[in-house]
């Protein structure tokens, strides 16, 4: 039995990425999945290629959202209802990175960074929480290994991503007697398109994007009285030099 099987995923910053290969995952696996960008053209474009895949059991459908701003995501959450008739998975994908030292970083810089990555998982959580408790859903946030490890350079993004790694903890809390499940999910290096970064065979030592997706699978699949809450997930074998 494919437990799965026409429960509806949101995926922020779905039209590319982790979030991308995360819904390839899900719409093998039955689901329904939206994906969200700050375009609807972009969205259409990662939807259509998504529906065009032979492995796909699910429809994806693409609205344009952007996380920085909370009314946007309670019309993409109620557009996924009326699409799908509900959300049992949120994942809070959307994110970005400003890099320099602290003289160097722009108030522009930070706020957008903090503003995408920490605010915009508290305003998609808020957006599907009700729609969250009526299907006894899952909240997956994706922060990553730099929520848990500082380095120079990374005022912005250490700051956003130890925000996303603790607001899930706390709100994992809060929301277990309603039967939500809520889990971060810590990748280090991914082959993604990510502050400019071109995906190669020279990354092939790197966590792939599909990678996050099977993960996803696996915790939605989870016997639901098991939660693993904090998931930190490095490559293999990195090069050493």
């Amino acid at each position: 039995m494919n437990k799965l099987k026409n429960k509806t995923a949101f995926i922020t910053g779905g039209s590319k990425g982790i979030g991308y290969g995360i819904a390839q995952k899900l719409l093998a696996n039955g689901m329904n999945v939206v994906i969200t960008s700050r375009t609807q053209e972009s969205a259409d474009d990662a939807a259509k290629k998504l529906n065009d895949e032979e492995s796909n059991a699910g429809k994806a459908m693409g609205v344009a959202a952007d996380v920085r701003y909370y009314e946007e995501q309670v019309t993409a959450i109620a557009k996924t209802v009326a699409a799908f008739g509900g959300v049992n998975v949120m994942v809070a994908n959307a994110g970005l990175g400003h890099f320099g030292n602290i003289e160097d970083i722009t108030i522009e810089q930070w706020n957008e960074v903090i503003d995408t990555n920490l605010t915009g998982a508290f305003y998609s959580f808020k957006a599907a929480l009700n729609a969250l408790k009526k299907t006894k859903g899952y909240y997956i946030s994706i922060s990553s290994l730099a929520g848990t490890n500082f380095f120079a350079g990374g005022t912005a993004y250490n700051a956003s991503k130890f925000g996303v790694t603790g607001f899930t903890q706390a709100a994992m809390l809060d929301v277990r007697q309603s039967d939500i499940k809520v889990s971060t999910i810590m990748p280090g290096s991914v082959s993604t398109h990510f502050n400019g970064n071109e995906p190669s065979d020279m990354g092939a030592w790197k966590i792939q994007s599909e990678d996050i997706g099977e993960l996803v699978v696996d915790l939605l699949k989870m016997n639901p009285r098991t939660l693993p809450s904090k998931i930190e997930v490095r490559p293999t074998k990195p090069p050493t030099h």
